[in-house]
């Protein structure tokens, strides 16, 4: 039985194209920004619940535990969508598997803004969930494996910066079809923007995802499929043709498909069964594969999720701003979000994982005490948008993208589609538990009288504590360690 200390694939992933390969750059930038609009849309179709959640409440007169289900539905149908895109992937192929989740994001964002009941909407932001659930899978594997290995973390990092710039321009979308600047208004004009808001202006926030849908739909016509995947399918003239047009020479292009096909060979893949069965026992694959679950659940339970999700209300709500204003405050959380996570780009690979994901936890606990100290002191305030921004830019710099880069580090290539897609799906299942259950919890009449608005962040707090606690003692550093080198990090040590 195989081990990490007798590796599972005897090389790493192949490069579509060497260090030395001279492949035409507009070419890859152009296909990589395609396929990244996945990611813009994965932020943008999980933000854009942020600013309508507090309208269609309204307009649906949700009792707290039917606004969870109609914020959490989408990530139940993630959860569906990253468990189904490892089979998605290898039997239809990467493009084909962007494809149907391109679709799936027009069909939910036009349904969602015309849902007339809790049911259709539910209905439709699952739909919208599945989609996510793929493309999060889909599209950083084929970024991948497109990229020459001297450009790959730069090229796939795109990626989690496209989720990103999608949360951003959500939170700017829906700042404008809210109203836009309310500070000059009367409170009669004031009470006229709400009143749309709560009848129609919602609904424009969900349909504005329509265009970015349509046009990532039809953008991914011009993309060619994984030279990778046709091999494993058998389709060699396809994958040579692909190479020709991502090499830009046919010589070359013949090269790297007798590197495709020589790596292909000697990979040997693991049915389910038996990744369960190596699993089963105490060993380095059990081990790596509950670090990685780990990682997906700490990066939901400190809380990220409902500060992104419900941050119009709590900054309406809890922090003391007008509902049309607490949009605007949303431009803060994405701006924040944007530049740190270019800070965690610009350093994971200098300082390594584990310090960032040490500082980022430490940083994220402190925030959160500060948000819980100022509500618990009735002195909300600028401290209070301190601690929020605070946390935000900790887990951007740190939770946010280092956990996605280590999952794609820690598991052996034969086994990596798999194991990923299992500690995706726990990271999806955790999301949809914390959105769920935020409402709840923030609702609840002991967080009002004995904790004055703060137990979710004294909770969320914890959690960052038991994280960093972790990190600390159970996470090895995969900084500068090749593919074959990551197979001894979870072995006993002599």
């Amino acid at each position: 039985m195989s081990d990490f200390s007798t590796p599972i694939v005897s090389s790493p992933m192949p490069d579509v194209g060497s260090a030395a390969l001279p492949m035409p750059m507009g070419q890859l930038i152009k296909n990589t920004l395609v396929v990244a609009l996945a990611g813009l849309l994965f932020g943008y179709d999980t933000g854009v619940i942020s600013g309508s959640q507090m309208y269609f409440t309204e307009y649906f007169r949700f009792t707290p535990a039917e606004q969870g289900w109609a914020v959490g539905s989408a990530l139940y149908g993630c959860l569906v969508g990253a468990l189904a895109a490892g089979f998605c992937t290898k039997q239809w192929g990467r493009k084909l598997t962007l494809l149907a989740s391109a679709l799936l994001f027009v069909i939910s964002a036009y349904g969602s803004g015309a849902a007339d009941s809790l049911t259709a909407l539910a209905l439709f932001r699952w739909v919208g969930g599945l989609g996510v659930g793929m493309a999060s899978m889909a599209a950083p594997m084929y970024i991948a494996e497109i990229s020459p290995a001297h450009l790959r973390g730069r090229m796939v990092s795109l990626y989690q910066l496209a989720v990103v710039i999608g949360f951003f321009v959500v939170f700017l979308a829906s700042y404008f079809i809210g109203g836009g600047q309310t500070a000059d208004l009367s409170v009669q004009q004031l009470e006229t923007l709400h009143r749309y808001n709560i009848d129609s202006g919602w609904r424009w926030m969900l349909w504005s995802e329509l265009p970015i849908a349509a046009a990532f739909f039809l953008l991914l016509f011009s993309v060619p499929e994984s030279p990778r995947w046709l091999v494993m399918a058998g389709r060699r003239t396809a994958a040579k043709d692909g190479l020709h047009k991502l090499c830009g020479n046919e010589v070359l292009a013949a090269r790297e498909l007798l590197a495709i096909e020589a790596d292909v060979a000697k990979s040997v893949a693991l049915s389910w069964r038996q990744l369960f069965s190596l699993c089963w026992h105490k060993g380095p694959l059990r081990y790596a594969l509950i670090v990685g679950v780990l990682l997906s659940i700490f990066q939901q339970v400190t809380g990220i999720n409902a500060i992104l999700y419900y941050g119009a209300e709590i900054f309406s709500n809890a922090l003391g701003y007008g509902a049309e204003d607490a949009l605007k405050q949303q431009l803060w959380l994405g701006g924040v979000n944007l530049i740190f996570t270019f800070v965690a780009i610009f350093t994971v690979d200098r300082l390594g994982r584990k310090p960032l994901l040490m500082l980022g936890a430490l940083g994220m606990m402190l925030g959160l005490l500060l948000l819980a100290a100022t509500l618990m002191a009735e002195r909300v305030g600028v401290m209070s948008l301190v601690g929020v921004l605070t946390f935000i830019g900790a887990f951007a710099v740190s939770m946010g993208p280092v956990v996605w880069v280590m999952l794609s580090e820690i598991f052996p290539n034969a086994v990596r589609a798999q194991c990923l897609s299992i500690a995706v799906a726990a990271q999806w299942l955790f999301n949809a538990f914390v959105a769920h259950s935020f409402p709840l919890i923030n609702e609840h009449a002991v967080n009002s009288t004995v904790f004055s608005g703060a137990l979710p962040y004294l909770l969320f707090a914890f959690f960052c504590l038991l994280s960093l606690l972790f990190v600390w003692r159970w996470v090895p550093e995969t900084k500068g360690r090749s593919l074959e080198q990551m197979a001894t990090l979870w072995l006993p040590k002599p």
